[in-house]
């Protein structure tokens, strides 16, 4: 891969990862958001916060097993996109649902925990954004910076957790994230502690001829 051809596929992604926006306000522009426009945007955006946080978090393990170390240059973006979804999480609740009425806030996050658990992993989202520039990277030094960044597991965790908590009824999707989650936090422990075992099992992975 050339270095274009790195940065055409970054287009690729940021194209693809702008799409359920477009679709979104698209939707909205045609008044075809469903009975109920605020539940529908709240959860969309919910959702694809979760999907691209996972996406940033399985960059790893794929570019290791598909033997394509460009691929971490999909990760920032990726991290990014699931930061801006989660944004539009949130300003969907605090604007359409509270009017900003942050009394009305305060009081619904400490009645339903689930809400709670939701800002707690937006807040941990938070750094992660702001330090994401290479700027920030050369400030913070590169071990300190992938100790903060390992935080996006606790901000997936809360996800999937406040996911999970909210749809009380259908669990399907919000366990799906779950297990997958899991396995990247089992592929996580693996790395660390059996390094060479994890090393072998990626590597016979990527001679798999489909």
């Amino acid at each position: 891969m050339t270095k274009q051809d790195v940065q055409f596929s970054k287009l690729v992604v940021f194209i693809n990862s702008a799409v359920p926006l477009t679709l979104l306000l698209w939707d909205w522009s045609r008044h075809q958001l469903g009975a109920n426009p605020l539940e529908y945007v709240t959860h969309t955006t919910g959702t694809l916060t979760l999907l691209f946080l996972i996406l940033s978090l399985a960059v790893t393990p794929l570019r290791k097993a598909l033997g394509l170390p460009w691929l971490i240059q999909w990760r920032r973006m990726l991290g990014l996109f699931a930061f801006f979804y989660g944004c539009l999480h949130l300003l969907a609740y605090t604007w359409f649902d509270k009017f900003f009425a942050f009394g009305a806030i305060v009081q619904d996050v400490l009645k339903r925990p689930y809400i709670a658990i939701g800002m707690f992993g937006w807040l941990v989202l938070l750094p992660l954004a702001i330090t994401s520039t290479n700027a920030m990277v050369k400030r913070l030094g590169g071990k300190r910076w992938n100790q903060l960044h390992r935080l996006a597991y606790v901000a997936a965790v809360a996800g999937v957790v406040h996911y999970y908590m909210l749809v009380k009824a259908d669990v399907r999707k919000p366990v799906l994230f779950g297990a997958v989650l899991l396995l990247l936090l089992a592929y996580r422990l693996a790395n660390k502690y059996w390094p060479a075992l994890t090393e072998r099992r990626l590597a016979k992975a990527s001679t798999i001829k489909y």
